[in-house]
């Protein structure tokens, strides 16, 4: 059976560890014949991330932290040393001060507030701009999102603030990189049991209460999100752009 990413090269943003799911994506395309880059924040990270990829097929692991501009414009230097085209790019990247989830929204201060906003949405538009250049052949630029962008979720908070300027930001890439044929779409999951959602307040009766009421009566399999990544990121889904593809169990369209 033909691997549906077969020579294709990857950039993925964001493995912290085997929870994440940004992991997953990697190992979906690895599966499927890609070859990846994948980052790391900081020297903490380094060695988590280096011993995920013996795993997997990867060219190569470099630092990036996509709040210094030095970080990414090294990127863009590695994927054109590579000497082949980027095809996708996975961006797998959020955070808010722990304080901002855990106490009502008006209390969120301006710092956290703009901080959240840099690391979980205008990042995307500083990576896509990084890597831009090295899709010469068109490409896929891949995001994470979660309903909490445009409903009330208990304790999500300035996060879901940040994922609605996130998803706005889709919408506007995929019109300024359309002509270059880079599609930009999202991937709404719903909650998985990650690292970092363990920092959201209860997280544990979110969980419930979808496994409760979604339609499938069940959480979301990080390897589903994995699995509709690899869809955005082939030729299957090469006429999808500016989307938000909701992967939550059909959550999503159930009312109180």
């Amino acid at each position: 059976m033909p691997q549906l990413l077969e020579g294709q090269l990857a950039v993925i943003l964001g493995i912290a560890n085997k929870w994440s799911i940004a992991y997953s994506i990697a190992q979906a395309f690895s599966r499927e014949g890609a070859t990846l880059l994948l980052t790391y924040l900081g020297e903490h990270q380094k060695e988590a991330v280096e011993s995920l990829a013996g795993e997997m097929s990867v060219a190569k692991i470099v630092p990036c932290d996509v709040t210094r501009e030095d970080d990414l414009t090294a990127l863009t230097e590695t994927l054109r040393s590579l000497g082949r085209p980027l095809h996708a790019a996975v961006h797998s990247l959020a955070f808010a001060n722990r304080e901002d989830l855990t106490r009502p929204f008006v209390e969120t201060g301006r710092g956290g507030f703009l901080l959240a906003q840099e690391v979980s949405a205008y990042s995307l538009v500083a990576v896509a701009r990084a890597v831009a250049p090295a899709m010469t052949a068109g490409g896929s630029i891949i995001t994470l999102t979660y309903g909490g962008s445009t409903r009330v979720v208990p304790n999500y908070n300035v996060m879901g603030v940040a994922k609605a300027s996130l998803e706005a930001s889709v919408r506007y890439l995929a019109s300024d990189l359309g002509p270059a044929g880079i599609r930009v779409n999202a991937l709404s999951a719903g909650p998985i049991k990650t690292a970092s959602a363990r920092a959201i307040k209860d997280f544990s009766t979110v969980l419930d209460a979808v496994a409760k009421r979604a339609p499938l009566r069940r959480n979301t399999d990080p390897g589903e999100v994995a699995d509709a990544a690899v869809f955005l990121a082939s030729g299957l889904g090469r006429g999808v752009t500016g989307n938000i593809l909701f992967v939550d169990s059909g959550m999503q369209i159930m009312g109180l």
